[in-house]
């Protein structure tokens, strides 16, 4: 093949973007700052969000869906949620073109067809969703409401990155209603856990769960809990959030209940949501400079079978050979594909399925069927086996729980190796620009403090990490007293 992947260690930006298109995965479209997610990118999308979704359904939720446009009445209705965004809206103000006759075949926005309201595109949907739930919840017997979407939304940013940040992208939303705090908390809580198994035991990404500071806490929310991820160049990632959001948006839309005793009270809430940033993750978190590495539980075909033959009658052979290999698989749940295609030899079909991040490959030759044997090559390595045909399905299940394992066991050992501790400020930004990585530091628990450490570093509190070991110290800025270290990190 002739596509070739920038080194992580010359350019990592360039090889991310490298992996994103030469895999096949996604390409820039024709409006600035959007993507075309391609079919093999998005067949893993549709993995990931298979596996979310039974993981949503098993936790009691169901899924609904809510327009895309917002009046921009009920877009202001939560103040906090509506400044955090401001900035982000795209907005409809007109709903007809017409010809412009000064300009023979262009249209132009006909002034005569100004909406009365304008409509925000929905950055986030718990305007339209909260507004909703005035008209569904009225009694503790419509609680707990536990309702989840699969969406687009659109943020419009200025530097946009294919996956990491885009101005749309595809995620879920869940926004639930209960009629107490503590109930709320718990469904928070659980949701975070939700997405911290999603990502170690299906993305093979260890995560740490912490909450965010007031700094960084998501708009509208009275505490926003959230897993970071590491990525290989040492930069954080958020790879999902949990936002306990109190009764905020209740009082702004006015969404009351009447609890056992009669009394009136206004629901308690929750929202919480990851994206095709997670795409942006799995990448980073295991490709190489040979290309995309896919672990097997996301992987949409797991084992590929190339033949290696000549003439017609030899790809008889080996297809029949092939075809029993390939149900043995199927029945064992595995997802393989049979590549026969006589318009590229075999060299070009591995250099592909390695670029893909196919997570195993089986070379089948002529010479193998008299030997009983064929070729089976792992992706996360790159090393090869000569297994028994005989043998084949037991060998190729144990496989790809071994490559999905150790995917998790090779990125956390990466992170641990990236993880330190500065004890000065001087020692943390010799850390940030030498080292990279997980930086565990003392704070003074001040967002002044919090906002000129990130102005000279660039590095943000990616989060207080839960069940957090109680420790004397000082603020590494200010020398303040502390009682624990934070989690710092320069971040996508």
């Amino acid at each position: 093949m002739s596509k070739v992947i920038t080194p992580q260690e010359e350019d990592y930006s360039k090889w991310y973007n490298d992996i994103v298109v030469e895999a096949d995965l996604a390409d820039h479209s024709a409006v600035r700052g959007c993507m075309v997610i391609k079919p093999h990118g998005y067949a893993i999308w549709e993995k990931m969000q298979q596996a979310l979704d039974k993981m949503f359904k098993d936790t009691g939720h169901v899924n609904a869906y809510f327009p895309l446009f917002i009046p921009k009445s009920l877009f202001e209705a939560e103040e906090k949620n509506a400044e955090g965004f401001a900035k982000e809206c795209a907005i409809v103000t007109h709903y007809r073109l017409k010809s412009d006759p000064q300009n023979k075949g262009k249209l132009i926005v006909d002034p005569e067809a100004k909406l009365d309201e304008e409509l925000i595109v929905r950055p986030t949907s718990e305007a339209i969703i909260w507004n909703t739930y005035r008209g569904w919840i009225e009694s503790y017997r419509d609680l707990p409401l536990l309702i989840n979407q699969w969406a687009n939304v659109v943020r419009w940013e200025m530097r946009t990155r294919l996956f990491l940040r885009t101005t749309e992208f595809l995620w879920q939303e869940g926004h639930t209603a209960h009629a107490t705090r503590e109930e709320a908390i718990e469904e928070t809580k659980k949701m975070l856990e939700v997405y911290a198994d999603f990502a170690e035991n299906w993305m093979a990404v260890p995560v740490i769960k912490g909450v965010k500071t007031p700094n960084e806490r998501f708009a509208g929310a009275d505490d926003t809990y959230t897993i970071e991820a590491l990525m290989q160049d040492g930069k954080a990632l958020q790879a999902g959030t949990s936002h306990f959001l109190g009764q905020n948006f209740a009082k702004a839309f006015d969404v009351k209940f009447a609890n056992k005793e009669g009394k009136l009270d206004h629901v308690w809430a929750t929202s919480w949501g990851v994206s095709t940033r997670l795409m942006g993750a799995l990448i980073m978190s295991h490709s190489d400079n040979n290309g995309l590495v896919i672990p097997p539980k996301l992987a949409p075909t797991q084992v590929v079978i190339v033949p290696i033959y000549k003439g017609d009658e030899g790809l008889k052979k080996l297809a029949e050979v092939a075809a029993v290999i390939k149900a043995k698989l199927q029945q064992r749940n595995v997802t393989v594909k049979f590549d026969d295609r006589d318009s590229h030899r075999p060299g070009w079909k591995f250099a592909e399925y390695e670029l893909k991040g196919i997570p195993v490959r089986i070379a089948l030759g002529e010479r193998d069927l008299s030997n009983g044997t064929v070729e089976v090559a792992r992706r996360d390595n790159l090393t090869k086996e000569v297994v028994k045909i005989d043998e084949i399905e037991t060998y190729i299940v144990n496989l790809l729980e071994e490559i999905q394992s150790n995917l998790f066991k090779r990125a956390l050992e990466r992170r641990e190796q990236m993880s330190h501790q500065a004890n000065t400020f001087d020692e943390f930004k010799k850390i940030l620009d030498e080292k990279a990585g997980f930086v565990y530091a003392h704070w003074d628990g001040t967002s002044e403090t919090e906002e000129k450490i990130k102005e000279e570093t660039k590095a943000t509190i990616r989060c207080i990490p839960l069940n957090n070991k109680q420790e004397q110290g000082t603020c590494i800025y200010t020398g303040k007293p502390s009682t624990q270290r934070v989690l710092f990190a320069r971040a996508y």
